[in-house]
């Protein structure tokens, strides 16, 4: 995620152009990893609930 953070910062106003817009020639597909490497985190579910499922189910340890 660092690095697309970087790279958004050097494209500056490029890198929110969208892969398909002309303009945006070779630079738009670093916005759709960022955004992907948002979102990584919530569609896998958070560590700490992951935790929890293993401390309930496998180790039997109460809520």
């Amino acid at each position: 995620m660092k690095m697309h953070e970087t790279a958004l910062q050097l494209l500056g106003h490029r890198a929110e152009l969208l892969p398909g817009s002309p303009a945006a020639g070779d630079v738009g597909e670093w916005l759709d990893g960022y955004i992907f490497a948002l979102a990584g985190p919530i569609y896998a579910g958070t560590n700490e609930i992951q935790k929890n499922i293993i401390a309930e189910r496998i180790l039997g340890m109460p809520r």
